[in-house]
């Protein structure tokens, strides 16, 4: 499946969309009992509760520290031999379009794609199939590269993506 998903603006977490603020997040394992909050009748686009069914899939969920029972935007990812996949990744109804509540909200869930890579020996290494029209989009805001139809974050990009989102997963590694 092609991946077509806005990069509004890198971000160090979440940002209010008009105000301004920074709001800390996490990023879990998305629930059973998550799946009547993310259905396409309450405004989402991809049909997560068949994504969560597919047992070569772990879907996370972004969620504000303060707030985690609202989900902001759901990945889902696959473990591969050597990187990790990103097969779908949507931002919440509400932030989505112009009336968006939050900025941040893709880039957060590309960062921990690249963390998660990380933290099973893959260097960061993330791939994922883009929509051709957002190619330049994706090496611009994420410093991704094409190649053979597949858009790879490599190494040196995926530390320029932690950086913002989970620095202190950097403390004492050398990149």
């Amino acid at each position: 499946m092609q991946l077509e998903f806005d990069i509004d603006k890198l971000t160090h977490s979440i940002e209010d969309a008009i105000t301004g603020e920074i709001f800390l997040t996490e990023t879990i394992p998305l629930e059973k009992t998550d799946l009547n909050n993310v259905s396409i009748k309450n405004g989402w686009k991809f049909n997560w509760k068949k994504e969560l069914g597919r047992p070569d899939k772990q879907i996370f969920k972004l969620v504000l520290q303060q707030q985690p029972s609202v989900i902001q935007g759901l990945i889902s990812l696959s473990v591969m031999p050597d990187h990790i996949f990103m097969s779908l990744i949507e931002t919440a109804p509400h932030n989505f379009g112009k009336t968006k509540k939050y900025l941040g909200v893709p880039g957060n869930l590309v960062a921990y794609g690249c963390k998660l890579s990380f933290e099973l020996g893959f260097d960061g290494c993330m791939a994922f199939i883009p929509k051709t029209k957002l190619i330049a989009h994706y090496e611009k805001t994420l410093g991704a590269v094409l190649f053979g139809g597949r858009m790879f974050i490599q190494t040196q990009a995926a530390v320029n993506l932690i950086k913002r989102y989970y620095p202190e997963f950097l403390t004492n590694k050398s990149y």
